[in-house]
């Protein structure tokens, strides 16, 4: 496969480091969606918000920084515990993706030094995409970042019972891919997503903290 142009971004330092992190042997690279190759997640704040409001709860929008990388029925769960209310998580999901897709998805920008770090291993490593959110969302996602056609396999919420921090999404990726676990680097902004690779057995980096269990 030939190469893709990588443009500059905004933080080179920062790609340097990811793609020292980075290096070693792997064979497929699995990259969390929103928060790591998409800067989305103010906008996945004021969905929650704006939905909780419009049913007469003002939720405190850090609380969605609290539970990164949790499907968005888990984290109502968290909401109905933390607020005491009782929003039917199916039904309070169902609203936050339609208002993130008709008001906010197109508006997407890149994390630059993860995408631009994903671009440049094309064709040397398999490349996967495992999100905790909805198919449609995540998919559209990619396209307004340009890098859907880039993704060999895309794992999200639908496709497995458990998603983050349960190994599930990361090991259906790695078995699509034809790659074992233990060959897989997972790319991660959130505690589920580690706890997820670290129980699939896979080395991960925090691309927010530049922290990683790669040596």
């Amino acid at each position: 496969m030939s190469s893709i142009p990588i443009h500059p971004v905004p933080d080179a330092k920062a790609l340097q480091e990811l793609t020292k992190l980075s290096a070693g042997s792997f064979k497929a690279f699995l990259y969390d969606c929103d928060g790591t190759l998409a800067d989305n997640m103010q906008a996945h704040k004021d969905t929650y918000v704006k939905v909780a409001a419009n049913k007469g709860v003002k939720i405190d929008p850090a609380i969605i920084d609290e539970f990164a990388g949790l499907p968005i029925p888990e984290v109502v769960v968290e909401i109905n515990k933390r607020y005491n209310c009782h929003f039917d998580p199916k039904e309070f999901a169902a609203m936050k993706s339609t208002l993130f897709f008709e008001e906010f998805i197109s508006k997407t920008k890149p994390v630059g030094f993860v995408v631009a770090h994903l671009k440049n291993h094309v064709g040397k490593v398999k490349i996967g995409v495992v999100s905790g959110g909805a198919r449609k969302a995540i998919q559209k996602t990619l396209e307004v970042l340009q890098i859907d056609n880039l993704c060999e396999v895309l794992v999200c919420a639908e496709d497995t019972p458990q998603g983050k921090p349960h190994p599930d999404p990361l090991l259906l990726a790695a078995k699509k891919l034809g790659v074992a676990p233990e060959d897989c680097l997972v790319f991660e902004d959130g505690e589920p997503g580690v706890r997820a690779a670290i129980a699939a057995g896979m080395k991960w980096i925090r691309v927010d903290q530049l922290n990683a269990s790669v040596k």
